[in-house]
């Protein structure tokens, strides 16, 4: 059953995050996106059928955006979903060739701290590291006959980076929920 996203408060600072890249590039830091006019935290994984109907087009839309920092965040326990241990976000970044790091979130720390619900889950910073926009990527979802076209997140990345405030209604995402380790399941 699908799930939305929690409605963040806009204006809330960016957690802290370090984690280690699904590359094996080492840890990476909230501190490396420092100077970036934006930041997009994007909880993804790799079985979740949400997430792979808007993959191809989420890595062009990363693409068209250079000047903004973009993280991907696996926060599911790979002991609940197998197919979002380390091997298989490794075959998930093959597939699509995103450019962007890919982190996995083994403690559910930072997914916890972001209030991810589902993925994908999108929460955009804007150069104060301030959330200026969290929701959906587009009307569409898988099944319901809509393009991909990743509209509701461009526009969100032109507004923030042109130093904008991004207007309400935002739209929460929808997608599968996080799967939680027994000992981190909200109560």
């Amino acid at each position: 059953m699908p799930v939305s996203s929690f409605m963040v408060p806009l204006g809330t600072p960016a957690p802290e995050l370090a984690l280690p890249s699904v590359g094996g590039d080492g840890d990476v830091r909230l501190a490396d996106f420092h100077g970036a006019p934006a930041l997009l935290v994007a909880f993804l994984s790799n079985h979740c059928p949400f997430v792979r109907h808007l993959e191809k087009e989420l890595g062009e839309v990363a693409g068209e955006f250079p000047e903004c920092a973009v993280v991907g965040v696996c926060g599911n326990d790979p002991g609940v979903s197998p197919d979002d241990g380390v091997e298989g976000l490794r075959a998930q970044l093959a597939r699509t060739g995103w450019s962007f790091p890919y982190l996995v979130d083994a403690d559910q720390s930072v997914t916890r701290a972001y209030r991810a619900a589902c993925t994908p889950d999108f929460f955009l910073y804007d150069a104060d590291r301030r959330l200026a926009y969290r929701g959906s990527f587009d009307d569409s979802t898988p099944g319901n006959g809509r393009p991909v076209t990743g509209e509701r997140l461009r526009t969100a990345l032109r507004q923030v980076l042109a130093g904008e405030p991004v207007p309400e209604p935002h739209h929460p995402s929808m997608g599968c929920s996080i799967k939680w380790s027994p000992e981190n399941e909200p109560a």
